[in-house]
């Protein structure tokens, strides 16, 4: 085994011997639901290891959880800024909107939003109703995989398939 080998599996250890701690300290200081999506995340990061050593490997896992949470609260945030400019326009700052301007990409947005209804609805009722619990009500992974009763990797398989989707509608859209 080289050190690298043993950095990894040493923090492997360690996450698994604290996971109800690291449980409690992300449910503590965040949204209860996503306790759980924080400390698969973090697992991926404990389990993929570190390139080094690491002196304090617990404290390394509460500095990680903590960068994730904050992470997760930035990200929240931007969306949030995001959909109230979207909602409002003046809001955001653009001294171009005229009336006009507004009401075209009003309607570009509505026809956008009409063919990602349709790109969601072709993939089936399962990945378009996973989709939209995911992205659009914020469901977590485990909840849907319980709602659905499917695996968790079932659920991801189905996002997968729905981001391609949209992600080639995006590619036709742009080249328009």
């Amino acid at each position: 085994m080289n050190l690298e080998t043993d950095a990894q599996s040493g923090l492997a250890a360690v996450f698994l011997e604290n996971r109800a701690i690291l449980l409690r300290f992300l449910r503590a200081r965040g949204d209860r639901d996503l306790a759980e999506d924080l400390l698969q995340e973090l697992w991926l990061k404990a389990s993929a290891g570190a390139s080094t050593p690491i002196s304090d490997p617990l404290a390394y896992l509460f500095r990680t959880a903590s960068n994730l949470l904050l992470d997760r609260r930035r990200a929240d945030f931007r969306r949030q800024r995001r959909e109230a400019d979207w909602a409002n326009p003046a809001r955001a700052g653009t001294a171009e909107s005229t009336d006009l301007q507004s009401g075209e990409r009003i309607a570009i947005a509505r026809d956008h939003l009409r063919l990602v209804d349709a790109t969601l609805a072709e993939l089936g009722e399962r990945t378009d109703a996973i989709f939209r619990r995911f992205r659009v009500d914020a469901i977590s992974q485990r909840e849907i995989a319980k709602e659905f009763g499917i695996s968790i990797s079932a659920v991801e398989k189905h996002l997968r398939k729905a981001y391609r989707a949209l992600v080639e509608l995006r590619r036709r859209l742009d080249a328009e």
